[in-house]
């Protein structure tokens, strides 16, 4: 039991230094649910690679999209949160739930979005649909890490298997 808590503390460390180098050779996203019952709230963080997502977004709604803080408009952040929205698809005890947009922030090369799901008052399962840039990348990876009180787990979905369910108790 400790080597596993020590390897898994080990890769949750080691993997956004290694996600979050300035070039980049493969295709992957992280996304951290964390359930907290006193808040009877899921909230959602996904870590996604700016020039990746921009790309998707250029060839999907317009190609002067730009994903920078200091040059992005209200309609490319439309476009982001249109996007996202599409793609990552959550229920919560076998029913959908609406993802509530809090909002983002740069952090070097990725672009760290902020969700929240209110009113879970019990968590007995989760379905996490997250195809975040399979159509741009077919080998892209998208790593869900999820916490409650009494568990963690983690999914890696890709574009043949872009879904997951875990069930609690």
């Amino acid at each position: 039991m400790n080597m596993k808590f020590f390897k898994t503390t080990l890769v949750l460390i080691l993997f956004p230094i290694l996600i979050s180098s300035i070039s980049h050779k493969f295709y992957v996203s992280t996304t951290n649910v964390e359930y907290v019952p006193e808040m009877q709230t899921i909230q959602i963080i996904s870590k996604i690679f700016v020039e990746d997502l921009e790309q998707v977004l250029q060839e999907r709604y317009s190609s002067l999209v730009v994903l920078n803080p200091k040059k992005e408009t209200e309609a490319d952040i439309n476009y982001l949160k249109k996007y996202v929205s599409q793609k990552l698809k959550i229920s919560i005890n076998n029913k959908p739930v609406e993802l509530i947009y809090i909002g983002k922030e740069y952090d070097i090369d990725m672009v760290n979005m902020y969700f929240e799901i209110e009113n879970i008052s019990e968590l007995t399962s989760i379905e996490i649909k997250n195809k975040i840039l399979f159509d741009m990348f077919p080998e892209q990876q998208n790593i869900i890490h999820i916490i409650t009180p009494d568990a963690n787990r983690n999914m890696i979905l890709d574009k043949n298997h872009p879904d997951g369910l875990l069930k609690f108790n």
